[in-house]
This record gives structure tokens, sequence and C-alpha cells, in this order.
């Protein structure tokens, strides 16, 4: 076994330093040096939800760059030193329709997670990115382009790709009238790929003093939600609404939004939701979702980030301020995205 540092658990509030323990690696095996790992809401979800009397304990963090450290016998993709990312899925069968259709997020045997999830070899639990070193199959693991920031990319590979889905698969790009529904984690990236794609970009959002942000961001227009005039105004408008607003809400007001065969997709709140079939059947609206992304989708959307200057933006805190970092999280202080700097743990490495 490789031994490494992370932070673990200690309760639904706070983590602690620790050692733990990687697999030696496999034959198409990598294990990455994490310089950086995005602090996502699903780290929040998973910490409260956790027993400190499993018999598994949990590392979180599931998107995250790095530097390769060492590469497995058969590995001919990568080399040590090389940059890489790696996101919320570390495996699937590999032989169901989904996965043979590049779609190993929607694996039907359910893919590996990068933690809190079991192994398909060997059936251990899988430890995250808030550590120094992952030790991740090939396959799952992506070149980081030469264009974009490190740090900045950590978020691209799980609140990146989850918006970069929907609007490749909803067939966004020049003429698409898009509206994003919140500006956090996830909307601000999916107004920048919105914009990119070439769309015309709205953003609507209960805090007005979120429009400059809009705009900053490239957004050609605002709605604040709390507004009946401005909402009403904007009925049958949009091609395709992002919703990523992360709390339970009605749907209601945004299917209005959406234009006669136009989709609302919902990626922030995942939980159960009441519509009414009139809200859909008035202009042939579409309700879908989305999560993450296949593989071939993930390296598209890295490849476009780059030639698009798309990054997260972040705020970069030492991995010894998790805490912190969570608790900010908890009270929404952040714009837009939390990632850790991995390197005040010791490293396993020498590659400088």
């Amino acid at each position: 076994m490789r031994t490494t540092t992370g932070w673990r658990a200690a309760g639904p509030t706070a983590l602690r330093r620790v050692s733990i323990e990687r697999r030696d690696l496999r034959p198409d095996d990598i294990a990455v040096r994490v310089d950086y790992c995005g602090v996502c809401h699903t780290d929040l979800h998973a910490l409260n939800a956790y027993d400190q009397h499993a018999d598994a304990f949990l590392v979180p963090g599931h998107e995250f760059t790095g530097v390769v450290a060492e590469i497995g016998r058969e590995v001919t993709a990568f080399s040590v030193g090389d940059h890489v990312a790696v996101g919320n899925i570390v495996d699937s069968c590999g032989v169901c329709a989904m996965c043979e259709a590049g779609q190993e997020n929607f694996c039907h045997a359910f893919p590996t997670l990068t933690y809190g999830g079991t192994d398909r070899q060997d059936g251990s639990a899988t430890l995250g990115g808030y550590s120094r070193e992952y030790v991740v199959r090939d396959a799952f693991a992506y070149p980081l382009p030469s264009g974009l920031d490190p740090a900045a990319a950590a978020p691209l590979m799980c609140a990146g790709v989850t918006v970069w889905e929907p609007l490749r698969s909803l067939g966004v790009g020049p003429g698409s009238r898009v509206a994003v529904a919140g500006l956090g984690g996830l909307g601000h990236l999916a107004v920048k790929m919105a914009v990119a794609l070439g769309a015309t970009t709205t953003v609507i959002s209960r805090s007005r003093d979120k429009r400059d942000d809009a705009r900053k961001l490239g957004a050609h227009d605002f709605i604040a939600s709390t507004d009946p005039q401005q909402m009403a105004a904007a009925r049958d408008t949009f091609d395709v609404v992002i919703d990523t607003v992360s709390a339970p809400h009605d749907l209601a007001p945004y299917l209005k939004l959406v234009a006669m065969d136009g989709t609302l997709s919902l990626l922030g709140h995942l939980g159960p939701v009441t519509v009414e079939a009139m809200d859909l059947l008035i202009g042939r609206k579409r309700l879908s979702s989305a999560g993450s992304g296949g593989r071939g989708a993930t390296a598209e959307m890295l490849r476009f980030c780059a030639d698009n200057g798309i990054a997260a933006d972040i705020e970069v805190l030492p991995s010894s301020q998790v805490d912190t970092a969570l608790d900010r999280l908890r009270r929404n202080d952040v714009r837009y995205r939390f990632v850790l700097d991995l390197s005040d743990l010791s490293d396993p490495s020498d590659l400088g």
C-alpha cells in the first residue's frame, strides 16, 4: 500500500489531518500528486450524512488537478510529470449500453465515485481528493490543457462538466436563447459556457446585487426572479433554462419562461419535485436533468474551456483552512468556488 496525507471527516462540521492509504498501482493506474481540489456542495452533503462510527472513513473532494507522480506498467497515455485533472467518476463497468455510448456517468451498474464509492476490484471504499495523492485508472484521468490554470480548472471537473453536458445535449449554440437560474458555482460556469457557445444569455437571480456580476461574466441580460413584471415580460422566451438553484423551489415560474418546445434543465436541486402537467403541456415544454459527464464529454469540455479561456472564479485557501471553506460555503459566502491548495500536506513525490 501507498501512504499519503489527507483530511478525514471528524463529524459534520470538522475534518482532521491523518495518514491515509492508497492502493499499490495496478497496471492501468496512475498516481497523481494532488495540487488543487475544489470544494463542492456535495462535500457538505456527504459530511452532514457521515456516520463517525462507520467502518469506512470519509475523505471528501472530487474535482482536482495535479501532476502524475508514477504510472502503472501498461499506461501509455501519461508520463511522470504530466499535468492532469480528475473528476467525480473514477471507474465504470465499461460494458453496459451507457458505458458503450460514452456515458459512463450513467453506468447501469453505477459509476465508481471518487469518494464514498466502492472500488470495483477489491471492494474498498474510495477516498477523495482532499489529500496529497490519489491513485486512479488512467482512463478516468484527463490531460490538463496548458492554457488552463490548474487551480481555476479544478472545479471544471464537477461543476463545469455538470453544466456542459446539458448545454451540449440540448444543442445550445449561435442563435440559442439561454437563461441561467442561480449564480453560484454551477451557474457562473453555465453563463461563461453558454456565452462562449454563442447563445444570448440571461441570468435569473433573487439577488439584484448580482446584476453587475452577471454582466462581468458575459451575460447579455438580467432578470430578478422576485420582480413579477420582469418575470412576466420574459414568458415563453428561452430555448433552454439551466436551473442551478440548490434549494427546493417551485418550478412553475421557470417553466413559464421556457419557449415552445424548449427545455428546463434541473441541475441544482435533485430531490423530489412537483410539476403541474399543464405547465408542460402549454408550449410542449420539456423538463430534464443531467449529472456529471462521460469521458468523451469531459475531455471535450476541457478543450473547449482552454480554447475559450473559461475557468472557474475561485478563492484559493490552504488545505489547513478546509473547515473555514466549508463553513463559508454553508453560508454561501463565496464567489464562486473554493479551491484547496494541498501543498501544505506532505508531498509523496519529488516532482517540484
